[in-house]
């Protein structure tokens, strides 16, 4: 594989900065932790239950990690653990309907400060230039 040309790594840069500041602009208001909102995400996206060695895989944590974020969800009520169906040492982690309603309301609470922010700072123009541009990174993973 050949190296990126450097004006691509510029842009590439570029774009890693941009979605860094607006990642960390919308954090303040958060009411869920990171690494909470990521454990609730993984379990909500794919309706699923997982060990707290599988989230820790998907998560790339330490398991010691991520069984103390699986403790305070689950103290919090976000949360449920219950024996896995064919081997009873393991526990399964799944969202409750408040940890689905939790980061429901984080979601929305973040795209409404975008969408004020999009409609507040740029024109129409810039509007269908920044959905274009969402086309484009759909398609860079």
């Amino acid at each position: 594989m050949n190296s990126p040309h450097p004006e691509t790594l510029e842009l590439a840069a570029d774009l890693r900065s941009a979605i860094g500041e607006l990642v960390r602009a919308l954090r303040p208001e958060d009411t869920l932790p990171q690494n909470q909102a990521g454990v609730l995400g993984l379990l909500v996206r794919d309706d699923r239950a997982c060990t707290v060695a599988d989230l820790a895989a998907l998560q790339r944590v330490r398991h010691q990690s991520m069984a103390r974020t699986v403790a305070l969800l689950t103290e919090a009520g976000l949360v449920t653990q219950q024996p896995h169906t064919t081997d009873r040492r393991k526990l399964l982690v799944t969202a409750t309907e408040a940890g689905r309603t939790a980061l429901y309301e984080q979601r929305a609470r973040r795209e409404a400060r975008i969408a004020a922010a999009i409609e507040a700072r740029l024109s129409s123009d810039e509007r269908e230039t920044l959905r274009s541009a969402v086309a484009l990174l759909r398609r860079l993973p």
